[in-house]
């Protein structure tokens, strides 16, 4: 890579770009509507109820400090199966709604640049309790699941999707985060991608340290197929693509 070729990828992590917007043009300073929370649904789609809080018999109560300290990135999974409510409590803590505002803004059990929260969360399951093998989404707004599709072969097309990282098909779920790109743009316009890989970490850490909570773990997943993810997923590839991966296991004890 030449000097002047490192420099601009170095520049997308500086902030300078800020001082080159008028934040005065963006979408939301000239009153259009802001995105909608999370994407649509065909009415034919079958949703999925998740357990609520009251009813997360299996997840432990953990110290924040145990589970910092406890954190680590896992490949090993015992293949024991994840319980629906761990499930629904991993998918709150990462992106559960808090409180709603209004049609387009809520507050999340995560951090996002201006309250945008521009990712969708998919999930690959494989082995979760009350759920057959495929490609779900979690509908954040109602804590629920809608039902994606089941390709054949899903552990071997998501372990080619990542260039052949065989732990990742041999998990018990896959958390498949895509963003939506406009809806962080609706705010910052051009200075929106900078703070979207940084809402990704939040993301991600959270699923570590819930996991935690549950005997199982995780390791977070950068390298893929943009192509091939996109295309397992579902999604265009344009205005939502994949930008983010982890699958969860259970782990064996000691």
């Amino acid at each position: 890579m030449t000097d002047d070729a490192m420099q601009n990828q170095r520049y997308f992590l500086k902030d300078s770009i800020r001082k080159t917007i008028d934040f005065s043009q963006t979408d939301q300073s000239r009153g259009i509507k802001a995105p909608d929370l999370e994407k649509g649904r065909s009415p034919d789609q079958t949703i999925i109820p998740l357990p609520k809080k009251e009813e997360w018999a299996s997840v432990k109560d953990v110290t924040v400090c145990s589970a910092i300290e406890s954190r680590e990135s896992r490949r090993i999974y015992s293949g024991h199966t994840i319980q629906l409510d761990e499930l629904s409590f991993l998918l709150w803590a990462t992106q559960g709604v808090r409180r709603r505002m209004d049609a387009g803004h809520a507050l999340r059990t995560v951090p996002s640049a201006g309250c945008r929260h521009s990712f969708e969360t998919y999930l690959v399951i494989f082995n979760v309790e009350g759920l057959s093998e495929g490609i779900y989404r979690y509908l954040p707004v109602g804590h629920s699941l809608v039902f994606q599709g089941s390709p054949e072969g899903l552990a071997e097309k998501i372990t080619d999707a990542s260039f052949g990282q065989s732990f990742i098909g041999r998990s018990a779920a896959v958390f498949v985060w895509t963003t939506i790109p406009y809806r962080m743009e609706w705010r910052y316009e051009m200075a929106a991608h900078r703070v979207i890989a940084m809402d990704a970490g939040h993301v991600c850490q959270n699923l570590y340290l819930a996991c935690e909570a549950i005997d199982s773990g995780t390791c977070a997943i950068g390298a893929f197929d943009q192509e091939k993810m996109d295309r397992l997923t579902g999604v265009d590839g344009t205005d939502e693509f994949v930008i983010y991966m982890a699958p969860v296991g259970k782990i064996s004890p000691g």
